[in-house]
């Protein structure tokens, strides 16, 4: 093995885990640069070369595991079962009222992901997007009260045929872009893919009110595995 390219060798223990398509570049891009950091130090500076290996090591697999989308199969798929949309911690369930799309009250429930979650975001139901909108706006931390109005955000709303789910994706303090995959109109399978979220953030639930919560404050969720509510 190279051994500028040391950093590497603790991959090698690591569980082959699938990474998702907005991590590739990333890190593809810090290979090259830690690579080149390494021959750097250890051309310049060989006495700290073990100390720069094992820094690299460790940002690499951090940034690796942040990108990680492992597989997650609904067995039952069950329209009136609202699964989890996002890793995470239930931070917020409140009667709330919702001014963008309903303009009138609903449940809402909020997951906070933190920068070791897995950060993949996923239909909680299937149906119809009746309706998309990308907002810019600011980077408060995201268990902050104002983030779901002032923060960068998306709002999707997913229609079941019977009943309609709002999603919103929210950027918090580290999180500096929102990817979502979604339009107005297109048709979506539960538990599929539909965006992303860099480095900590929060997706919001907003459900009708005779919704039965299934989860409690700060219970910790996965997606595609925890039932947040029934309709």
């Amino acid at each position: 093995m190279f051994p500028h390219l040391l950093f590497l060798h603790p991959l090698l223990r690591l569980k082959v885990m699938k990474i998702h398509k907005e991590g590739h570049s990333i890190l593809i891009s810090l290979v090259l640069f830690l690579g080149l950091v390494n021959i750097v130090v250890r051309s310049v500076a060989p006495e700290i070369t073990t100390v720069a290996t094992v820094f690299s090591a460790a940002l690499f697999i951090l940034v690796l595991q942040f990108f990680r989308n492992p597989r997650r199969v609904i067995k039952v798929s069950d329209n009136n079962t609202v699964y989890a949309p996002a890793d995470g911690k239930i931070v917020v369930i409140e009667e709330i009222f919702e001014p963008e799309y309903f303009s009138d009250t609903r449940k809402q429930v909020s997951i906070f992901m933190s920068p070791t979650n897995v950060h993949v975001n996923r239909n909680p139901i299937s149906g119809t997007v009746n309706y998309f909108r990308y907002h810019p706006g600011k980077y408060l931390v995201a268990w902050h009260p104002k983030s779901s109005s002032q923060n960068e955000r998306t709002t999707v709303v997913i229609d079941n045929g019977e009943d309609e789910v709002l999603l919103r994706q929210i950027a918090g303090a580290m999180a500096k872009r929102i990817v979502n995959y979604l339009s107005e109109g297109d048709e979506v399978q539960q538990g599929a893919d539909f965006g992303f979220i860099k480095f900590g953030s929060r997706v919001d639930l907003f459900l009708p009110l005779d919704a039965k919560i299934e989860v409690h404050m700060g219970q910790k969720v996965k997606g595609n595995k925890t039932v947040i509510a029934r309709l």
